[in-house]
C-alpha cells in the first residue's frame, strides 16, 4: 500500500475504536497504528510483532511492544484482557488464521480484522486476461516472495464466521480511499471492494 492508502486504512480502524479502550494490536509492525490510537483515542495499548526490527522501531516510539509469533497463540494473555484486538492487514499472512481468530476472540471482547479482498474486480480481470497471479496496490508482491499465504475474499470471511457462530457486528468496504458499510451492499462489495474491515465478536 502507499502511505496515503495506509493512512486511510488507519483512519477507518481508528474510527471503530472507542476512546480509552484497552487495545491489543497484533502484527503491529512499527507501531504506527498503535501510536495514532494512543494520540487520538487515548487508548491503553499493547502491540505484538514478530519482526525484531519493527519491534525496535515501535519501542523507539515509546510504545509497549512484545515480540511474538501469532501462529503460536496468545497464551500470555488472559481471557477478555482487552476491549479490542486488532489484526490489520495481517490475517492473510498467518499460517493458521482460524486459530489466530479464535485466540483474538478469547483475549478481547471485540476484534477488528482487515484484509485485501481477492475477489476485487481488478484482481479477477488481472488473472483472467494475464493468466498470472494478480498484483495490485494492496497485493503488490510476486508469487514467489509474497507474505500472503491465505488469500481470501469477503464472501469467504462471511461464510467462515457463519459456520463458527462468530458474530459480524460491522463491515466497512474500502475502494480508492472511499468507504461504505451496510448489509445492502454486501453482495456487490465482494466484487467492487479492494479491502474490507470487519468488527467481530463471539
Amino acid at each position: 500500500m502507499t502511505t496515503k492508502e495506509f493512512n486511510f486504512n488507519y483512519k477507518i480502524v481508528c474510527n471503530l475504536i472507542p476512546e480509552k479502550s484497552r487495545v491489543l494490536d497484533l502484527g503491529c509492525g512499527d507501531g504506527k497504528l498503535l501510536k495514532i490510537l494512543k494520540n487520538e483515542k487515548n487508548i491503553s495499548g499493547l502491540g505484538v510483532e514478530i519482526n525484531q526490527n519493527y519491534v525496535l522501531e515501535a519501542l523507539q516510539k515509546g510504545l509497549s511492544i512484545v515480540q511474538g509469533d501469532l501462529d503460536m497463540g496468545l497464551k500470555e494473555f488472559q481471557d477478555n484482557s482487552f476491549d479490542f484486538a486488532i489484526l490489520n492487514q495481517t490475517l492473510q499472512s498467518t499460517k493458521n488464521p482460524e486459530f489466530v481468530i479464535y485466540e483474538m476472540l478469547r483475549v478481547a471482547k471485540r476484534c477488528v480484522v482487515s484484509f485485501p479482498n481477492f475477489a476485487y474486480w481488478k484482481v479477477r480481470f488481472y488473472l483472467f486476461f494475464k493468466g498470472k497471479m494478480p498484483k495490485s496496490k494492496v497485493l503488490p508482491y510476486e508469487w514467489y516472495n509474497t507474505p500472503n499465504v491465505h488469500l481470501l475474499t469477503i464472501s469467504d470471511f462471511f461464510e467462515f464466521c457463519l459456520k463458527r457462530n462468530i458474530k459480524i457486528e460491522k463491515s466497512v468496504y474500502l475502494t480508492k480511499r472511499k468507504s461504505r458499510s451496510g448489509f445492502l451492499i454486501r453482495n456487490i462489495a465482494n466484487f467492487f471492494s479492494e479491502e474490507v474491515v470487519f468488527v467481530i465478536s463471539k
